[in-house]
């Protein structure tokens, strides 16, 4: 297999020469639409640049229109966003009889589709609800709408008041709103090494200076970010405690406590992700609880109820809500009311209730199989997330296992959309153990990774 190289020939800066050459490429026709680039770190040991060099060219051929950027996936030419683009369908792996197993999507189940059908069949049934649903309506949300989000929220062990919380388009909107809010451009923010690369892509849209802070097994080292604050202070932390994403370690209470120091010391935000949804008792102490006046705190239902409901929330103290909102309007003016009143209604029913009780006993049993069937080998999970963290043996990489697996059609995610800044991929992979459309496949994606992890695949030449 030959990796496309851009020739640069010429003297100047090095990531407008890559940009360039990708523009050159398209125009000739050797880049195609729908071809995916070369892995950033795989063509910046071709060239000898640092990483940063073709992240930047990158982000200078996508603003010039010639590629997009896919998260998780890559970076694929424009024009066959049908073909590289993800599917997001988790119908998908039984229709081909791929298991996909590198999008956190929660696990399938017909009761979704019908507690949704049945809460709109409901507001059909009210002229008057119908008739709010299509006026305008407050930028951070009517007051009733945020009282029942606030209290399923509560309900959830996640308390939250309705005064503080504003109704966003889903977590992805609530990380926008944040960066728009307190941030401006060539500001620097900071968040762990590997991190959600929703933020990173957010973080670039927005011009901002990305920086990664160490991880050990207590998350987020704090000593380093101590040092990083005394040579100049971040904008804002953007962390994820109660799992990171991708390797599921949760920050310890004691560096959740030092972060609040920290915070109050060098006057930066946090931004607290809590999407990725855990049982209360998997769960440590908010961020928000401990520092109410500078942590935004961000939900959404996409993990519990639905992805395709695209409804969240974001706690913000008093001080930042005016500019919120102004951010919300400038955006959308304000998120549908017809979807908020579909999932305010939803989450008041005790069917909420009992999806909510399935999944959380779906996904022990999904962990459980994992562990299972991987024994031996050093995962990180926990016990009813989503996700599962596995780093390699010593010596095997983890894009010859992403592109085997993927020839026996399971689609799992490396760490190379996680990471922040120029520092070396770990060699481990993320499997997404909840996307999977049964337990049966699930089993049969897991033995196939088994098997592979004890006869490896050989890493293939690649050609220049």
């Amino acid at each position: 297999m030959t990796m496309w190289i851009p020739s640069l020939s010429h003297q100047g800066v090095r990531y407008r020469a890559i940009a360039e050459s990708i523009a050159v490429a398209v125009q000739a026709g050797e880049l195609a639409p729908g071809e995916k680039l070369p892995p950033q770190r795989r063509l910046a040991d071709r060239l000898g640049v640092t990483v940063g060099t073709v992240t930047r060219a990158y982000a200078e051929a996508e603003r010039q229109g010639w590629v997009v950027a896919r998260v998780g996936s890559g970076t694929f030419v424009r024009g066959g966003e049908g073909s590289a683009g993800q599917d997001f369908l988790a119908s998908r792996p039984v229709a081909d009889g791929t298991i996909d197993l590198s999008l956190s999507l929660p696990p399938p189940h017909p009761m979704r589709a019908a507690s949704l059908g049945r809460v709109l069949q409901e507001i059909a049934e009210q002229p008057a609800v119908l008739q709010r649903a299509v006026e305008y309506q407050p930028d951070r949300g009517v007051p009733a709408h945020r009282e029942q989000l606030a209290a399923w929220m509560t309900r959830l062990g996640m308390p939250a008041d309705p005064e503080p919380l504003i109704v966003t388009q889903g977590g992805q909107h609530g990380i926008n709103l944040a960066l728009q809010s307190l941030t401006r451009p060539g500001e620097r923010i900071v968040a762990d090494v590997l991190t959600y690369p929703g933020l990173i892509t957010a973080a670039s849209q927005a011009h901002l200076k990305l920086q990664g802070v160490p991880m050990d097994d207590q998350g987020m080292d704090m000593d380093a970010l101590a040092r990083l604050c005394a040579q100049q202070a971040p904008r804002l932390v953007y962390v994820t405690p109660d799992q990171n994403n991708p390797t599921g370690t949760p920050l310890s209470e004691t560096r959740r406590e030092r972060l609040v120091a920290l915070a109050r010391q060098h006057d930066f935000w946090i931004v607290e992700d809590g999407v990725q949804y855990l049982p209360e008792a998997e769960r440590g102490t908010p961020i928000y609880r401990l520092a109410p006046e500078r942590t935004l705190f961000i939900f959404s239902t996409a993990k519990v109820l639905a992805g395709g409901l695209r409804i969240g929330t974001l706690l913000a103290p008093p001080a930042l809500r005016e500019r919120l909102g102004t951010a919300l309007r400038a955006q959308s003016w304000m998120v549908p009311p017809l979807m908020v009143e579909a999932v305010c209604r939803w989450v008041a029913s005790a069917e909420s209730d009992t999806l909510l009780a399935w999944l959380i006993e779906e996904l022990g049993e999904r962990q459980r199989m994992a562990r299972k069937r991987l024994a031996g080998h050093a995962i990180n999970s926990r016990g009813h997330s989503n996700n599962l963290w596995l780093p390699l043996p010593e010596g095997l990489r983890s894009a010859v296992f992403v592109e085997a697996l993927a020839q026996r059609k399971i689609l799992v995610s490396s760490a190379e959309p996680f990471c922040v800044g120029s520092e070396p991929a770990p060699q481990a992979l993320r499997l997404c153990l909840s996307a999977a459309p049964s337990r049966e496949a699930l089993a049969q994606a897991l033995d196939t990774l088994a098997e592979l992890l004890a006869a490896p695949p050989a890493a293939p030449w690649q050609t220049l």
